[in-house]
């Protein structure tokens, strides 16, 4: 039996006090390797989820599993401490506990994540573990992180001190003076979330290579022949009901997910449904440009908003709909509910942009368009012929099941780990995380310490 690896996280936002599907994936990934006999500590910033929520008060910790330790960062000062972060690149406030933490922890790997407002580059060399980047926004090119132009358009060209201007943000002297640049030789392997994001960090500039790793799911609880998904006919839209949860709607619908911003593009499909008669458009999320979508939709008795929804919720919806619409019109960096659709079964109408084309493609789960009336008649076929939904809900499963489980990544970003660990020179690491790999490959269980 080999000894536990010990991962150390550090990110700014980790559930409960986060927003949006990255920081769920920081703690979806955290306990995929406990469950492989690791030890994960994860160090996130509490005073800028305070800063950026609604009221002073975060809401109560989640229970993690033994072997998931989560220590939060918090000041009297409060937003001072992010603005601090935001505008030096390092950890003013709790740049001591950081590195006191990191460096007595005898981490094995420490993984950096949405590190903006946690530390910055000045966290980049923090501890002594083999150093890994996970992109999930565009971060390292992008003051905005989104790749959001001037806040109205996808970026092309770089106008970053008028943009970040236009975003109502204080620009970075460090992002000018190579603070930055600098700070990336301590990182061993950077990870982008997809092929194209991958690009566009290289055609902005980003002076290191990438790897490319997928987010994942948990695997599926059994195979995709007796999944509920795949069993579910087309006209599945009748109303249920289940303990805590909502009962489904009434007619056939069509299923928007995610945060209510602006750039997830949801003006382009409100119009869509008041032409579209033949079923109703879902929207599950919250976001700070709700008021106006709900304003814009205030005529069409045939869009409904279901507020925040909890996981078990949404799975149920996403069961329930013909097919999930992706209508971004930013650069995401992947797209976690397109993978979330198709462990339900559920296809996917996604606009042709970002990384969305290379996802959809890769299994055939889906359709692409590109326009309002691309979209109608992407949502007509797959409505009206249920033979060519059904043979996009089998491949959409069985791509979840092979690109974006559990059981499918999580090897592969430990095969990255091992080989950054033996170009740095760290043999027993390498030769641990090979033996665990090939532990758990054939059911073994990896022993775990204790916590300390």
């Amino acid at each position: 039996m080999t000894r536990p690896v010990r991962f150390a996280m550090v990110t700014t936002f980790y559930p409960p006090s986060s927003f949006g599907g990255d920081a769920i994936a920081i703690q979806r990934h955290a306990r995929a390797l406990v469950r492989r006999g690791h030890e994960v500590t994860v160090i996130h910033d509490v005073d800028v989820y305070r800063a950026l929520a609604d009221g002073p008060v975060g809401p109560a910790p989640v229970a993690e599993p033994d072997g998931v330790r989560v220590i939060e960062l918090e000041s009297r000062l409060g937003v001072i401490s992010p603005i601090l972060t935001h505008q030096f690149g390092r950890p003013v406030v709790h740049g001591k506990r950081i590195r006191r933490i990191l460096d007595d922890g005898e981490f094995d790997v420490i993984h950096l994540n949405n590190v903006s407002l946690v530390g910055g580059p000045g966290v980049l060399s923090a501890g002594d573990g083999v150093r890994v980047y996970e992109a999930h926004e565009h971060w390292l090119v992008c003051p905005s992180h989104v790749l959001w132009r001037h806040n109205r358009e996808v970026c092309t060209s770089r106008e970053c001190l008028r943009c970040v201007i236009r975003h109502r943000r204080i620009p970075q002297l460090w992002r000018h003076m190579g603070g930055l640049t600098r700070a990336l030789e301590h990182v061993d392997v950077f990870v982008a979330k997809s092929e194209f994001s991958r690009r566009k960090h290289e055609e902005f500039g980003f002076p290191r290579p990438m790897e490319v790793l997928p987010y994942f799911l948990d695997d599926l609880e059994a195979g995709p022949d007796s999944h509920a998904g795949q069993a579910r006919a087309n006209e599945a839209h009748a109303s249920q009901a289940g303990d805590g949860a909502r009962g489904l709607h009434e007619r056939p619908y069509f299923l928007f997910a995610g945060r209510l911003e602006k750039i997830k593009g949801l003006d382009d499909v409100l119009p869509v449904f008041r032409e579209y008669g033949d079923a109703d458009l879902l929207i599950a999320g919250d976001g700070t440009y709700e008021a106006t979508l709900r304003r814009l939709a205030a005529d069409s008795p045939r869009i409904r908003f279901l507020g925040r929804l909890s996981s078990e919720e949404l799975r149920r919806y996403y069961e329930g709909a013909i097919a999930l619409i992706v209508p971004s019109v930013c650069y995401e960096t992947f797209g976690i509910i397109i993978i979330e659709s198709f462990r339900q079964g559920t296809p996917v109408l996604a606009r042709d942009i970002g990384p969305f084309p290379e996802i959809i493609k890769a299994c055939g789960g889906g359709e692409l368009f590109r326009d309002v009336a691309g979209l109608a008649a992407a949502m007509r076929r797959l409505q009206e012929d249920a033979s060519r939904r059904k043979s996009m809900s089998t491949a959409a499963l069985q791509g979840f099941a092979s690109l974006w489980s559990e059981s499918a990544v999580i090897p592969r970003y430990l095969d990255l780990v091992e080989q950054a660990a033996r170009a740095r020179g760290r043999t027993e690491l390498a030769e641990t995380l090979a033996a665990s790999r090939s532990e758990s490959a054939s059911g073994a269980a990896v022993p775990r310490a204790a916590e300390a």
